[in-house]
């Protein structure tokens, strides 16, 4: 299948694009290489697909020197004229959409970002899809989503309508705008609340690059709510290989839906969501102390109060995805601590 999939310099696309290579499909990733966070970082994971970064220029096809059916385009979502230019050309069969302005606490000083990027580019998207006939949209949300809900283990039929960030709320307006779509235009689109993703070429802004970067560096780390958080960590194996199955198969309205108690899960629409997280929260102490454990160091622990913009808790309920496509993520978090320090350490020469 032709497949364009967009935020392939992220963290989730750049694992997600090279599995759907070495697979055979063929790729086209877009990016617009943001300076949220460490633009090397983002160029040498391009560089580690077979990108050079020598060759990379806005609106430029490239083409990967290790996968002859992979290319890259640096491209916004926000560039509405140059976005329906690659549909016309292309012609692609699925669209995977990853891209997007990630984290919680920045959206309290960055509001525009958020806008323009997750609502804005994720329109011209949709338009795209609608135009050019693309037979599986599939989407990232959030378990941010679930904002001030309290009720655990998070399940796809929970309110989800009191979001505590800008950015929960974008990615809210995403699943609305989606579902707008999948109904006029019998458009098929799966939406995937990702719970707390981490692993080798992770993103330096999250809590396991952090507290690994300080440990390792004899620097303190910020623990917020006085520890008393917990998190569905979800190893990104495991996260990309729950969206390869649901990218083969497209949903269908569902005959049974019920428009007078509706299910959000799920439509009259060809329209799903589903929870892609470990279903196994852990509290951040015992996340800390695993990675003492494989760093051989203890760390030194400032102290704070919850941060406006985050909860205080995840955990994925996933019955949608076993029943649907037999699958559950099953990576423990020692082994994929463990996987992250290695890369790490690796990556950083550490």
């Amino acid at each position: 299948m032709k497949i364009l999939v967009t935020g392939t310099a992220g963290f989730i696309g750049f694992h997600l694009a090279n599995r759907l290579a070495t697979e055979g499909h063929n790729i086209i990733g877009i990016d617009s290489i943001n300076n949220y966070y460490d633009v090397t970082l983002k160029s040498n994971r391009l560089a580690e697909a077979g990108f050079d970064a020598g060759l990379i220029a806005y609106n430029s096809k490239v083409q990967s020197s290790k996968f002859p059916n992979y290319s890259f385009i640096q491209l916004q979502m926000e560039d509405a004229a140059s976005l329906q230019l690659l549909f016309t050309i292309e012609k692609f069969d699925i669209v995977i959409n990853l891209a997007a302005q990630a984290g919680v606490r920045y959206s309290l000083t960055h509001p525009a970002a958020y806008i323009n990027s997750n609502v804005v580019g994720f329109a011209n998207l949709l338009e795209c899809c609608r135009h050019f006939g693309i037979k599986h949209l599939v989407y990232a949300s959030s378990s941010s989503v679930y904002g001030l809900n309290e009720q655990v283990p998070f399940a796809t039929t929970h309110s989800t309508n009191h979001p505590a960030s800008l950015y929960a709320a974008t990615k809210k307006s995403n699943e609305l705008m989606a579902h707008v779509y999948s109904h006029l235009f019998n458009m098929p689109v799966t939406g995937l609340r990702f719970f707390t993703v981490y692993g080798p070429w992770g993103r330096p802004d999250m809590a396991p690059f952090l507290f690994t970067d300080a440990i390792l560096h004899d620097k303190p780390i910020k623990v917020f709510n006085n520890g008393n958080m917990m998190r569905d960590f979800t190893y990104i194996d495991d996260v990309v290989e729950g969206v390869a199955r649901v990218m083969k198969s497209a949903p269908e309205p569902n005959p049974n839906w019920d428009a007078t108690n509706p299910d959000a899960s799920y439509s009259s629409a060809p329209y799903r969501l589903y929870n892609i997280g470990n279903n196994k929260p852990v509290a951040l102490i015992d996340f800390i102390s695993c990675i003492e454990n494989v760093t051989g160091k203890k760390a030194i622990k400032e102290m704070l109060p919850l941060q406006l913009g985050d909860v205080q808790a995840t955990f994925a309920d996933t019955i949608g995805l076993q029943e649907d496509f037999d699958y559950k993520p099953s990576t423990t978090l020692q082994e994929g601590i463990e996987k992250f320090i290695r890369w790490y350490k690796i990556y950083y020469k550490n």
